[in-house]
């Protein structure tokens, strides 16, 4: 009734569906997980920096280290970063590079606030902008420090 070539025929597709089936489920969430870093996953043993809502804890330029206003905050994610220097709020550019981050088209919201919080927030605002950042993360704290060895210290939220 059946033709020889037409069972054999059948019998191949079959194995070549659950083969590719098979082979779907394997590699499918190989991909997944070398996808790189998208909200606070992470890829390998580097910490996520991205898509994480970090306060600021300190910035330190010029050898003077000066303590973050408590609202101080910043997260970077989807090619922007957004925050508040601790007084005025911010939006800009991010291109996140393996170790690195450049943020650049800085802009932000402009109300006065005391001296105090006036320079935390330029110091802040230059080595924030300053070019490439280079990133180091341990655990739940987040450094980043400009080319001239000027530090911005932060904490997971």
């Amino acid at each position: 009734m059946f033709r020889r070539t037409g069972m054999y025929g059948y019998k191949q597709r079959t194995q070549r569906r659950t083969l590719t089936m098979t082979a779907a489920a394997v590699l499918v969430p190989l991909a997944v997980a070398c996808g790189g870093e998208k909200a606070g996953v992470s890829v390998g043993s580097r910490p996520p920096v991205t898509g994480i809502e970090w306060t600021v804890d300190s910035v330190t330029v010029d050898g003077t280290t000066r303590r973050a206003p408590a609202s101080a905050h910043v997260k970077i994610d989807d090619g922007k970063a957004i925050g508040s220097y601790g007084c005025n709020q911010f939006s800009a550019t991010a291109k996140v590079t393996d170790d690195r981050i450049r943020l650049s088209n800085a802009r932000t919201t402009r109300m006065a606030c005391d001296n105090t919080r006036m320079a935390f927030e330029r110091a802040l605002a230059g080595a924030l902008t300053a070019g490439p950042l280079t990133t180091r993360a341990d655990g739940r704290k987040l450094t980043l420090t400009t080319a001239g060895g000027d530090r911005v210290e932060l904490s997971r939220k």
